[in-house]
């Protein structure tokens, strides 16, 4: 197993980095990382794409008002794909601002995963975002490759406590990470009124639509949606009670 090593942002910030080969050293590999185990985790997935501003802003306010303070009430760790776009660059900055300490965990694939300093290899790739506090570089150089660690990484780290999976807006792989949380037995939590792949598992759940991707992950009976414009107040008390262990 690849020792861990350590990242230094232009912002000044380290995190810890490691370089990992097969799901079988997971579990040694979080230790060497420092990571603690049974711990409540939140996955933030999916992305931030073509949102109105008025839409952006109101997604911006889920990080600051709602995700980071319940990771931070909670002592949770928050595992998502790490690059510095999207809903990962939101959960990153969400940390920041509120100065907050819990981890921060970014799971990306090696052959797209820019390092500072580094020139990216292919037009795909893209930079690890500067206020994660580890990184886990899997193997892969397509985006999706890294769903199914996001997915194992989150259950290593909650073992028998409590875990939870937001998705915000989401493209193409945003399918196979909600499809791999369910396969984790991991609640999902959709935000409606947020865009594209969110939107459309919403409208299934609510008999609104039909897609036979939404239904596979639909049939699980861990998804529920919550509405953009709802308010943050309904995502907190869904969190609350799931991280509470009354869901």
């Amino acid at each position: 197993m690849e020792k861990p090593f350590q990242i230094t942002f232009p912002n000044r910030a380290i995190a810890t980095a490691v370089h990992l080969q097969t799901p079988a050293t997971l579990p040694q590999t979080l230790q060497e990382l420092g990571l603690p185990k049974r711990r409540r985790v939140l996955v933030v997935i999916g992305g931030a794409s073509k949102l109105s501003t008025e839409d952006f802003n109101r997604v911006q306010l889920l990080f600051l008002e709602v995700l980071a303070p319940l990771a931070m009430k909670w002592g949770a760790c928050v595992v998502d794909g790490g690059t510095d776009a999207g809903v990962m660059r939101l959960m990153g900055q969400a940390r920041s601002t509120l100065k907050a300490s819990f981890p921060l965990v970014g799971v990306a694939p090696v052959g797209l995963a820019v390092l500072p300093g580094q020139i990216a290899a292919s037009p795909d790739a893209a930079p690890l975002e500067e206020n994660h506090t580890h990184f886990l570089l899997i193997p892969g150089s397509n985006w999706g490759d890294e769903s199914p660690w996001i997915a194992d990484v989150a259950t290593a780290l909650a073992e028998d406590q409590p875990s939870v999976a937001i998705l915000i807006n989401g493209g193409e792989v945003s399918w196979k990470d909600a499809s791999q949380n369910v396969q984790e037995g991991r609640a999902i939590i959709t935000i409606a009124g947020s865009g594209r792949t969110a939107d459309i598992l919403a409208a299934v759940l609510r008999r609104q639509a039909d897609d036979q991707r939404a239904q596979e992950i639909i049939k699980s009976g861990l998804v529920q949606a919550i509405d953009l414009t709802a308010g943050r107040e309904e995502l907190t008390k869904t969190i609350e009670m799931i991280f509470a262990g009354k869901e």
